[in-house]
């Protein structure tokens, strides 16, 4: 290759450091195996930034992140931190990524493998083959609306936040659904509350104006009420492709379509920024699970969502779809043969550390490239 690709890896608290730590194994397989090379840089985030710095990422940090092809996100947060102030707080870290990146598309799949459907508590044959992909939009709605705060109000306080979208906003994330959907079934269920929030028939009316004459008439478009959307993702979860919505609702049903598959540490994140005149867009991949403080230090983690989440980076950032494939099928073949972490082990089977699972796709990475 001309040049090496740059990671910047930002494994933060909890167990960020540890399921990080397991992608560096498959980054140097794929070095060693397929002569694709990666100049890796590591920085600090949320809680370790703030033990360090004071913030919850420095603007060296920063500045880093905007420049590299894709960020590698690890996880923050701890019970240490939860009295901070809130700009200081962990989440302010990834909060300020996601802001300055402009990182306004958030896919989220929710795909079962079947060698663990029964570590879901819905009925097999409800979640068999599930392969949706959640679209939400990430820098603007309700979690970064003004105005916001305490106010005084008829002699009292009161708090608020502001659902807040232009139309620009809804657009943009609206033709990466429907881009992405071209590519797989062809359906893109857009979700609101268009029957008691404005900001809803805004988002309605636009996605629907979009579809119509942006070039999409081969993708279908439905339309969903929030709450019924939670309600059908565990009633019938197969009738979806693509589900694009708002910045709360994506947070909600995403971490909803998550536990359909069995457990939140096995789903890869993508956060994907517009792309400029050179075709680089910037990109940040991060697993959708928390910090685990409970566990972190115990080997217990679950790596495999960090793994996937570096996949979709080969896939979506580096346009490498081929070996994405193969670290997805590598992580497959490990289940396939009972190898489990303790959070999807179910009866029978083997369990496996943290830096065992981590071993184990790179062997089964070596017998696919065999």
């Amino acid at each position: 290759m001309a040049a090496n690709k740059t990671l910047l890896m930002l494994p933060g608290d909890g167990i960020g450091p540890e399921v990080s730590a397991e992608v560096t194994k498959v980054i140097d397989w794929m070095d060693k195996r397929r002569a694709i090379s990666f100049d890796i840089e590591q920085g600090l985030v949320g809680g370790a930034a703030y033990d360090a710095h004071g913030v919850a990422i420095t603007d060296e940090v920063m500045d880093r992140a905007m420049n590299t092809d894709a960020v590698l996100f690890g996880a923050v947060g701890g019970p240490q931190y939860d009295n901070l102030g809130w700009d200081v707080r962990p989440e302010a870290g990834l909060l300020r990524l996601r802001k300055e990146m402009d990182l306004f598309a958030n896919l989220r799949p929710a795909v079962t493998f079947d060698a663990l459907l029964e570590a879901s508590t819905l009925k097999p044959e409800v979640i068999r083959g599930l392969d949706i992909l959640i679209v939400r939009e990430l820098t603007a709605g309700v979690y970064f609306g003004e105005p916001r705060g305490m106010q005084e109000w008829q002699g009292q306080e009161r708090c608020i936040d502001t659902q807040s979208y232009t139309k620009a906003e809804i657009e943009r994330v609206a033709e990466v659904a429907f881009d992405l959907a071209r590519k797989r079934g062809k359906k893109v269920t857009s979700v609101e509350k268009a029957n008691v929030m404005k900001t809803g028939v805004f988002w309605r009316q636009t996605v629907t104006a979009l579809h119509g004459a942006g070039g999409y008439a081969d993708i279908e478009l439905g339309h969903m009420y929030a709450d019924n959307c939670a309600m059908q993702l565990v009633r019938n979860p197969n009738q979806f492709d693509v589900i694009v919505t708002d910045n709360l609702f994506g947070d909600l049903l995403s971490d909803c379509a998550a536990m359909l598959t069995g457990s939140l540490g096995m789903l890869p994140s993508a956060s994907l920024g517009a792309v400029d005149g050179t075709g680089r867009r910037k990109a940040l991949y991060e697993p959708v699970h928390g910090s685990a403080p409970d566990i972190a230090g115990e080997g217990k983690a679950n790596p495999l969502a960090m793994l996937l989440s570096f996949a979709m980076a080969l896939r979506y950032s580096f346009d490498l779809q081929e070996d994405a494939d193969l670290v997805e099928q590598a992580v497959q073949d490990v289940l396939s043969e009972g190898k489990r972490t303790a959070d999807i082990m179910g009866t029978g089977g083997e369990v496996l550390s943290t830096r065992q699972m981590g071993d184990a796709v790179c062997a089964a990475l070596d017998r696919r490239a065999a």
